[in-house]
């Protein structure tokens, strides 16, 4: 069945993907499986969108009981769900008003747009720049690619749009040079995850929030991937003792149903008034009850205080068993997004780790990102890292 699968995506798709060579059919928690019937232990989770596992049965139940009530109205109209999740969101963040979408890249585009026209008809100071970070990954629109700070996302897509500026990430220095007359924002992850899994450093970050505020910048937080108990807490920024004037959110918020999300300080609320931003799908009423349970069961089981304790263990058993690795040069990370840093491509790696049943990711040619989901046991921890293990010690 597979060959006849990807016999039609190559004839049928377009090939904006490396596709692997499987089809995978089934999920259960921490666990895939392919139409061969072949089993693996899902340390990818959808890239950071499966926090719950896979088919959490609350959630389940949630989507379920919605699309037998109703699946879309127009946002001309009271969305019951949609101001309940959006409550559920600034009664657990230091956020205020919520905008709903459909992915990360629509998140970050909101955030860009609210930025600029706050401080253009709000503020009255002109001010339009965007500042961003080298190797930071913030979207695939033509504004949310020009603010990543990767070449290789921006190629072929000339000329791209103004009003950015990427300057060198953890230097505050740079930093200081780069703010202008008509700097609106500050726009960064607190871990780059697509850039190789690069946590903030905390002093840094202090910096940087303390700089926004003196200089009427406001402090825009990439939470896309970190977001949602994935770092250990609900939201990364709370690891920094901050709190930034808009974040962004998507991946996990939904449980692997498409929504995103920006949420913004109240002051914010006068720059997106009716009819200046607008999303026809934007927190659907299955949309956003995927959302309320989804954050019904984090925040109210704990979830980012248990994926804390995981991290503890999981980086423990990465560094005592890959001490005498010698193709391995760092482990590093944030809660459970985890990067191996390693002498050469990792490729190969991950293709031999999902022969023997694994599913991992790279974060960049050189770096292995481990993504596992809140619930994952310690004994998934266990073989997961046995499997890596024995694959980075013959790895040259």
């Amino acid at each position: 069945m597979t060959d006849t699968i990807e016999a039609a995506a190559t004839q049928s798709l377009l090939p904006t993907y490396a596709r692997y060579p499987m089809a995978l059919v089934k999920g259960e928690g921490s666990w895939l499986w392919d139409d061969k019937g072949n089993k693996y232990l899902d340390f990818m989770s959808g890239i950071a969108v499966t926090n719950l596992g896979h088919a959490p049965k609350r959630i389940k139940e949630a989507l379920v009981k919605q699309l037998d009530e109703l699946w879309h109205v127009s946002n001309l109209f009271q969305i019951p769900n949609q101001a309940e999740a959006a409550k559920l969101l600034t009664d657990n963040s230091c956020g205020d008003a919520v905008f709903f979408c459909n992915s990360g890249a629509e998140a970050n585009e909101a955030a860009i747009k609210l930025a600029r026209r706050y401080q253009q008809l709000v503020a009255k100071n002109g001010r339009y720049e965007i500042i961003t970070f080298e190797q930071s990954f913030h979207g695939r629109t033509l504004a949310t690619l020009t603010a990543t700070g990767q070449a290789k996302v921006k190629e072929g897509f000339a000329p791209l749009p103004e009003g950015f500026k990427t300057i060198p990430y953890n230097d505050i220095e740079a930093l200081k040079a780069a703010i202008s007359g008509v700097t609106a924002a500050v726009m960064l992850e607190l871990v780059q995850a697509e850039g190789g899994v690069h946590p903030a450093n905390a002093d840094y970050i202090r910096q940087v929030a303390e700089l926004c505020e003196r200089e009427g910048i406001l402090l825009v937080v990439d939470e896309i991937q970190t977001g949602i108990g994935r770092t250990g807490k609900l939201f990364a920024y709370e690891h920094y003792g901050i709190q930034p004037d808009i974040f962004t959110l998507a991946k996990g918020l939904g449980s692997g149903f498409p929504v995103g999300a920006m949420v913004a300080k109240e002051k914010l609320r006068e720059g997106f008034t009716a009819g200046s931003h607008g999303s026809t799908f934007g927190g659907t009423p299955i949309a956003t009850a995927v959302v309320k349970a989804t954050l019904e069961t984090i925040v109210g089981d704990e979830l980012p205080a248990r994926a804390a304790e995981q991290s503890v263990y999981l980086m423990e058993q990465l560094r005592n068993k890959l001490a005498s690795a010698s193709f391995v040069k760092e482990v590093r990370g944030l809660g459970l997004i985890v990067g191996i840093e390693c002498e050469g491509p990792v490729a190969n790696v991950l293709t031999e780790a999902q022969n023997r049943g694994l599913l991992v990711i790279a974060a960049g040619p050189n770096v292995i990102r481990l993504l596992p989901n809140l619930l994952v046991t310690s004994e998934e921890i266990d073989l997961a890292v046995s499997i890596l293990a024995e694959l980075l010690e013959a790895a040259k």
